[in-house]
């Protein structure tokens, strides 16, 4: 190892707005089934599913019924 590193001609990680954020969420079983269904048909994970259809609706400025 070295005892310093030269950082001048380093760049900012173009995938720092892409992190994703940890939180608890409650979700009805049936909910949670329909897309582990989807996953199971598209080898995706079921969490990855869930985050791209949120993602989406949040894109296209969708909003429940209810509102």
């Amino acid at each position: 190892m070295k005892k310093e590193y030269d950082f001048s001609k380093s760049v900012k990680n173009p995938y720092v707005k892409k992190l994703k954020k940890q939180i608890s969420i409650n979700l009805d079983a049936e909910t949670i089934e329909y897309f582990k269904a989807l996953a199971d048909q598209s080898g995706a994970k079921y969490q990855t599913l869930i985050n791209m259809f949120l993602s989406e609706c949040a894109a296209k400025g969708l909003k429940p019924d209810f509102l």
